[in-house]
């Protein structure tokens, strides 16, 4: 039985106190550059558990479910065609759920290397710039909105 990825997801937007933003590059496209981003493993997984799950995969770090900021913000976009294939056939859009996390400044990152291949962290203004998905980097823009330190 083939297992699709479920079409909903997080985006974790994660900074420190002073609003540097980590951007990671994804090893299967080169100069795309982004936030962390996952889909559920189940229909039953609570949204910031696949945060958490997604932001240990992916950088390494450890946070709890109390350390994520809920947003209360979803994008639906179109899934790229390049990406259908992974989900059941007849699905072309996902609902991305936002989420941030704070960190303090020089907090280790630790990439998955089939999934990234570098990393960086970034001014929110320029690590919006940088970003690959518009909405990734909307939702950069809107860190000063959710974060108060």
């Amino acid at each position: 039985m083939t297992r699709y990825k479920i079409p909903e997801s997080v985006l974790v937007v994660i900074h420190t106190p002073q609003q540097e933003v980590l951007l990671l590059e994804r090893a299967d496209q080169p100069g795309f550059w982004q936030s962390v981003t996952g889909s559920r493993d189940t229909p039953q997984e609570d949204l910031v558990q696949t945060a958490a799950r997604e932001v240990l995969e992916e950088t390494g770090i450890t946070a709890g479910a109390a350390d994520f900021r809920d947003w209360s913000l979803s994008n639906v976009y179109e899934i790229y065609p390049a990406w259908r294939a992974r989900y059941a056939p007849g699905v072309t859009r996902n609902t991305e759920h936002v989420f941030s996390l704070c960190v303090p400044p020089g907090t280790g990152v630790s990439l998955s290397p089939r999934e990234h291949t570098a990393f960086q962290w970034l001014p929110w203004r320029e690590a919006a710039d940088r970003c690959y998905s518009p909405s990734n980097a909307e939702a950069i823009l809107m860190l000063p909105q959710f974060w108060t330190a």
